[in-house]
């Protein structure tokens, strides 16, 4: 959180004045302003000026005859860069290009989330991977080379979809996409640098084909329900804590517009984790038995079993499971009953408002 600065405050007459440039047209847009609205609630009150606004529009023509006290916007193109540049009021940006260098910044942890992307992959199975971004935005390029460097890490190949330039929602774009993902290896687990462009992949699958996720495992990011759910079928994503970073943007302007020093820093976000629906619903390992044990792990882990549960409803012997299981994902039957329950614990702690000893009891530990 900044620190209060021992700088006077500006004198100023009612609630200061702040302007938004920051669009409402998808998840993570929309989720920042929730976290302002979070933070206003709290420390406010501040006269907010929210005008129509999409990413990429130039700058609204209001903004240089505007009198106020501080802008957080979205700077994602050079023509409100040079506008904000000429104002001499407090900025917060809480997108990824850096177009305004005096301003802080308040943006995803893209590496936090290309690690959570290829951890969700390889517990799975997974030994071939691709990256399907958009080179339009800084954030999408990031996430791709830290996908990428990540899976080139633990020693495999990461194809990498080089767009045309034909437009992300074209059905040439689409058709372009379901050719590349014929050329891939099988089965093969894809990032989409958003949900967007999952959504786009998974139209790609239908196109030409490919069962997903049997053939194709498709993993967004953002996890805007709407897309995720209108899916076919349902995007799995990751959850990026917006909200925490409209909160964070706010509460470093009112910093500033305090009178506060705040360096023009990045402020990366972490990511909340993954939201698993169908697309990645799938075990990307050729052995029938201990396909079915991982399965019964996953599904049951925080009912408290153990190793000897599994191997009642996958009979084998306790030495061949631990032996398949630990060249396969790196870890023993009970380390992955482990996982499972605190990746669950993990999701409670921070989407939930339940007390310890519940979330212990719900994620199967006594």
């Amino acid at each position: 959180m900044p620190r209060k600065s021992p700088i006077a405050k500006p004198r100023r007459k009612g609630p200061p004045k702040v302007a938004l440039l920051i669009e409402t047209s998808n998840s993570y847009a929309r989720g920042l302003l929730e976290g302002i609205e979070d933070y206003i609630l709290g420390n406010g009150p501040w006269s907010v000026y929210l005008g129509e606004h999409g990413r990429g529009d130039k700058p609204p023509d209001w903004i240089t005859r505007w009198k106020g006290d501080g802008i957080i916007a979205r700077i994602e193109n050079p023509l409100i860069a040079a506008v904000l540049k000429k104002t001499r009021i407090p900025i917060v940006d809480v997108s990824a290009p850096r177009l305004v260098s005096r301003a802080p910044t308040v943006t995803t942890d893209n590496a936090a989330v290309a690690r959570m992307a290829v951890q969700h992959f390889t517990e799975r199975g997974f030994r071939h991977f691709a990256y399907c971004g958009d080179a339009r935005f800084a954030w999408s390029v990031a996430r791709g080379e830290s996908f990428s460097l990540l899976i080139r890490d633990i020693g495999y190949d990461c194809n990498i979809y080089e767009s045309p330039g034909l437009g992300m929602e074209s059905e040439a774009e689409s058709e372009h996409i379901g050719k590349w993902l014929l050329s891939l290896p099988k089965p093969v687990a894809v990032f989409a640098c958003y949900d967007a462009r999952g959504q786009l992949v998974l139209d790609a699958c239908r196109r030409v084909g490919l069962a997903v996720p049997e053939e194709v495992a498709v993993l967004g990011v953002d996890n805007d329900e709407l897309i995720c759910a209108l899916s076919p079928p349902p995007l799995s994503s990751i959850n990026l804590d917006k909200r925490r970073a409209g909160w964070e943007a706010a509460a470093l302007l009112a910093e500033m517009m305090d009178g506060g020093k705040v360096a023009p820093e990045i402020h990366r976000i972490a990511p909340l984790g993954v939201v698993t629906r169908k697309s990645t619903d799938v075990l990307a390992v050729d052995d029938p038995p201990v396909t079915r044990a991982l399965r019964y792990i996953r599904e049951h882990a925080c009912e408290g079993i153990g190793v000897g549960d599994v191997l009642h409803h996958c009979p084998m012997s306790r030495r061949i499971l631990e032996g398949k299981v630990k060249t396969l994902l790196g870890r023993t039957p009970r380390e992955e009953i482990m996982r499972v329950q605190l990746n669950r614990a993990k999701e409670m702690l921070s989407g939930t408002e339940l007390p310890l000893a519940e979330i212990a009891a719900r994620a199967g530990f006594q």
